[in-house]
C-alpha cells in the first residue's frame, strides 16, 4: 500500500505530464476552491448508467489508453 505522500507525488506527476504545470495548478485551485459533492457530480456526469456499463466503459478506456505515468 502506498503512503499518502507517494500517492500525492504520483498524482501530481501524472497531472503535470498530462496537463502541464500551469493547468495542473489551475486544476488544484479548482479542487480546493469548489465545495463539491461527489455523489451529485457522479449523478450529473454518469446519469443512469449501470455499474456494469460504467465498468465496461472503464475497461475499454483503459485498454485504449494505457496508463503511462
Amino acid at each position: 500500500m502506498n503512503t499518502t505522500a507517494e500517492i500525492m507525488d504520483t498524482g501530481i506527476t501524472c497531472l503535470i505530464e498530462k496537463l502541464g504545470t500551469v493547468e495542473t495548478e489551475r486544476f488544484i485551485s479548482v479542487i480546493i476552491r469548489e465545495r463539491s459533492d461527489y455523489t451529485k457530480w457522479r449523478r450529473k456526469y454518469f446519469g443512469d448508467i449501470s455499474s456494469q456499463e460504467f465498468n465496461d466503459a472503464a475497461v475499454k478506456y483503459a485498454e485504449e489508453n494505457p496508463f503511462n505515468c
